[in-house]
């Protein structure tokens, strides 16, 4: 099973952003729980949404156990958000192993509609979502929500975190990003990729069907990873 942990508007314009945290928590988790990476997900980019730098949330992706308590997570991950809090955030977390479809489509609305509070706290309390504000207009609750469920599609957003990958830098071979936890490498038209060195210094996999998928394009004598959401 996979526990979605959705982070959101942890940060002020002097802080670290919502996946630097997200990536901390996750090596906190990784002591005890299998990491399966952390994602970001653009949200809509709007005046009247009154985020930080990018509108971005962050899903961490963790493997549980069906008997795995998913309210001593929350707690843990609480506990290190509130100790991490930045003055002038609005900071949310939700964490489920259950992600309803309409969970599903609330994210995807939130990339480009503008959303309310109460309709993420409905939605969540109504499938019995663990979801909470930790703080200031507690708005990041719908960044929180709407991250899981992009996660929880398999197709929406790009790895931050997943492997080894970050460990990696400049050119590399096809078998070294694979065994660093890309599940793919491929063209943008979903040609497979079978040779050839690839840049890994920004290299950002796509979540598609659930996995890390690195698209790239082919320049001059490598191929460029491309950023995709």
């Amino acid at each position: 099973m996979i526990a979605f942990i959705g982070m959101d508007d942890t940060d002020n314009l002097e802080s670290r952003g919502t996946g630097h945290l997200a990536r901390e928590v996750a090596a906190d988790l990784a002591q005890d729980y299998p990491i399966l990476g952390v994602v970001r997900h653009q949200l809509l980019v709007d005046p009247r949404v009154p985020y930080t730098k990018h509108n971005s949330s962050a899903v961490i992706l963790v493997q549980i156990e069906e008997n795995t308590s998913l309210e001593a997570i929350f707690e843990r991950v609480e506990l290190r958000m509130l100790a991490d809090f930045q003055s002038g955030s609005d900071p949310g977390l939700c964490v489920t192993a259950f992600v309803p479809e309409d969970v599903i489509a609330f994210g995807f609305k939130a990339q480009t509609q503008l959303v309310k509070q109460n309709e993420a706290r409905g939605l969540a309390a109504r499938h019995g979502l663990l979801l909470k504000g930790l703080g200031g207009t507690q708005d990041g609750v719908i960044g929180a929500l709407a991250g899981v469920g992009l996660a929880a599609c398999g197709n929406s957003g790009r790895y931050v975190q997943v492997g080894s990958l970050r460990e990696l830098s400049g050119l590399q071979t096809l078998e070294t990003v694979l065994e660093a936890g890309v599940a793919a490498v491929q063209t943008v038209d979903g040609q497979s990729v079978i040779q050839g060195p690839i840049e890994t210094s920004k290299l950002r996999p796509a979540r598609r069907d659930g996995k890390p998928v690195a698209v790239v394009e082919w320049q001059e004598d490598h191929w460029q990873p491309l950023k995709l959401d």
